[in-house]
């Protein structure tokens, strides 16, 4: 017999080829996850995961098991709904900012669509600055962005220090003005960072602009300028600017998870759980 529990974990270590992330995951210890996968390898008399210190992947035998065990565990989550009637219904217009696009955030929102499939999801990603705008036209139900630090503490998943960020080894002419890569207005990052040099003095010219996260790395690899932001979400490649660079500081940022008042309520209020219990996975140092 092939155990749910055993495949569910199976499944999990196969998506993030990581026992210790599985655990994690899951909230069990490392050694129970282990186990589970010694049972489900011994039951099924094949080995499933070539695994070493340093990675995890699937042997053949383990991705043929990847497609069984998914089907059974999506027969088991569909018969305990049909039988319990718990299971939600209905559509979240969810928005969140590009800080997130390349991050642990789809990973979240595709557990809560495995969970909760009969709910429509709809994502809508934008700078922090418009999400605002669109919740309090009623255009989007929960917003994942930034905010300007110092407000409503309550109201915060967390505060983050911004960073300035550029490729490896650039340097700057004291002499010349700060090239600046930036989000367009309404952008809170663009908004910090001018703020920051002008309260200090420093001339600045925007050097690039760009809607999008890619664009933003693009650049700073192209080594055209610096760009700022939350030091967790410093993309790939590139790496925060040591104060030897006389760049100011410029401040912190919170992140929020609004919600029009009316609208959390169902599957917007169920995402908005999961969304603030993943909170961890999201700020994670990079």
């Amino acid at each position: 017999m092939l155990d749910p529990v055993w495949l569910k974990t199976f499944l999990v270590v196969a998506e993030t080829r990581s026992f210790t992330r599985a655990a994690q995951r899951l909230g069990l210890r490392q050694s129970t996850v282990s186990q589970h996968i010694r049972k489900l390898e011994q039951a099924s008399t094949q080995q499933l995961f070539v695994r070493d210190t340093h990675s995890v992947e699937l042997t053949p035998d383990g991705e043929a098991m990847l497609g069984f065990a998914s089907n059974v565990i999506d027969t088991i989550d569909r018969a305990m709904s049909y039988f319990t009637g718990t299971e939600l219904r209905g559509r979240v217009r969810f928005g969140a900012s590009e800080d997130f696009v390349a991050g642990p955030l789809p990973e979240i929102l595709g557990e809560f669509r495995r969970s909760h499939p009969q709910v429509d999801l709809e994502l809508t990603v934008a700078l922090s600055g418009v999400l605002h705008e669109q919740l309090r036209a009623g255009e989007l139900d929960l917003v994942l962005c930034k905010r300007q630090a110092g407000g409503d503490a309550a109201g915060a998943l967390w505060t983050e220090p911004l960073v300035w960020a550029g490729r490896p080894g650039i340097e700057l002419d004291p002499g010349d003005p700060v090239p600046l890569i930036a989000y367009p207005p309404p952008s809170i990052t663009r908004a910090r960072a001018l703020e920051a040099l002008q309260r200090n003095g420093k001339h600045s010219r925007i050097v690039c602009t760009s809607g999008s996260l890619n664009g933003l790395r693009a650049a700073a690899l192209a080594g055209l300028g610096v760009v700022v932001f939350a030091r967790s979400l410093v993309p790939d490649g590139l790496v925060e600017l040591p104060e030897g660079h006389g760049l100011p500081d410029p401040g912190s940022v919170d992140f929020i998870l609004s919600a029009r008042r009316s609208a959390l309520t169902g599957p917007a209020a169920a995402l908005s759980e999961a969304i603030q219990a993943g909170a961890g996975r999201l700020h994670a140092a990079p």
